[in-house]
């Protein structure tokens, strides 16, 4: 047995909210002039109305059009009776003993993702989801056994930066120059829920608005996406978004990824690495990041690492190497921790950089690849789990009817 490559659709009913007011969160520059003109706005003036509306949202965090103060009364008026500014809700927070932060937020039809904010030495990276649920089956994942639900918006994935900013307090405050604000939120990375080029557009989108320099402001070179592996998407993603890349890899043979990775069934290795020569980005200074999570007796031998190098060759790469993060039902574990370093040293003597990461938040389940949101979750055991992914089944454990119970 192996597990699909891709998810069922898991139907569920959900409500949109009744309203004929067009949210601007999540629209192009072009779009948004589009919908002023629509709504009214003289088109002489659109461009210079679309600008101003802009900095307030994405610069300033401002979503009441009352606070829009060089607009005038009338105008905002107009702007309150076609449009609101609306990013997802916060529903809970925990946050770790590390400082991680993971938020589980509701969207329209109240539907839940997670994002999870990370604190570090000098910078802050925030990991936001793309999809409720995901369109593939990464066994090692725990958000791969939720079912796909939906892709989400541009408006749902750039809000998501937007929430975290209002909960950071990173938002400038009035009469200072957004420049001069310390940034809180200083990397952005494409690896909660969901496969990024499986909702390309969306996701073009929302990072356009996010490296916009009048907005958010992030550059290109400080947003990286992760896909498993969708290869005619990739040169694209290139093209037309033009943020770093990261390579779910996690094998390097067919017949293992084919069963870590079931994508790779469709789109096997000599495909991927085709694709990834061509990378229209690709440079000594702008690499392509390889995701490698150790799985104990599984991929993390010396001739894995070996094999790794000889895959990698010739591409301006580093590996990010990823102690596997235990979920409730993995049909994993991970590697001892001089086994790690093992395949990091090999790495590291072929001539490429491979740290290794730091687990963080795994105290609140916000590691990689623990993201799973909990109302939604297609339950699987950790016997289904390795069924599906044709892995030796897990051991079992035997409880003693005599035996305390444990809370």
């Amino acid at each position: 047995m192996s597990a699909p490559i891709v998810q069922d659709v898991l139907p569920l009913p959900r409500k949109l909210p009744e309203t004929d007011r067009v949210n601007l969160v999540g629209l192009t520059r072009p779009r948004l002039r589009e919908a002023l003109i629509a709504a009214g706005t003289p088109e002489a003036q659109a461009k210079m109305r679309a600008n101003q509306l802009w900095q307030w949202i994405y610069q300033k965090g401002v979503r009441d059009f009352d606070a829009m103060t060089n607009l005038a009364k009338d105008y905002r008026a107009l702007l309150k009776d076609h449009f609101a500014i609306e990013v997802p809700e916060i529903v809970t927070r925990s946050v770790s003993a590390d400082g991680t932060r993971k938020y589980l937020v509701r969207i329209a039809g109240g539907h839940e993702v997670e994002v999870v904010y990370i604190p570090e030495d000098g910078r802050g990276t925030l990991c936001i989801s793309s999809q409720v649920g995901c369109t593939l089956t990464c066994t090692f994942c725990h958000t791969g056994t939720q079912r796909l639900v939906r892709n989400l918006t541009a408006a749902e994935i750039v809000g998501q930066v937007m929430l975290a900013r209002d909960d950071l307090g990173e938002w400038p405050k009035p009469g200072r120059n957004p420049k001069d604000e310390t940034r809180l939120i200083s990397n952005l990375v494409l690896m909660g829920m969901g496969e990024p080029l499986y909702n390309f557009e969306a996701v073009r989108d929302a990072m356009l608005i996010a490296m916009d320099g009048e907005g958010i402001s992030l550059s290109r070179r400080r947003i990286t996406l992760s896909t498993s592996g969708v290869v005619p998407e990739i040169e694209r993603a290139g093209r037309e978004i033009g943020c770093m890349l990261a390579i779910s890899l996690h094998a390097t043979t067919d017949e293992l990824r084919n069963k870590i990775v079931p994508i790779n069934r469709k789109y096997p290795i000599a495909q991927l690495f085709e694709a990834l020569r061509a990378y229209p980005k690709l440079s000594n200074s702008e690499r392509i990041t390889f995701e490698y999570v150790m799985l104990k007796g599984v991929n993390d031998s010396d001739a894995d690492a070996r094999q790794l190098v000889r895959l990698i060759s010739g591409i301006p790469a580093k590996i990010n190497l990823i102690p596997f993060n235990e979920w409730p039902g993995a049909p994993y574990q991970r590697s001892d921790w001089d086994r790690i370093e093992a395949f990091a040293n090999i790495v590291y003597k072929a001539g490429y950089a491979s740290p290794i990461r730091t687990p963080r938040g795994e105290d609140i389940m916000a590691a990689c690849g623990q993201l799973k949101s909990a109302t939604e979750r297609a339950r699987k055991n950790r016997f289904q789990i390795a069924a599906e992914a044709g892995l030796p089944e897990p051991e079992r454990i035997v409880r003693r009817p005599d035996a305390p119970d444990v809370h």
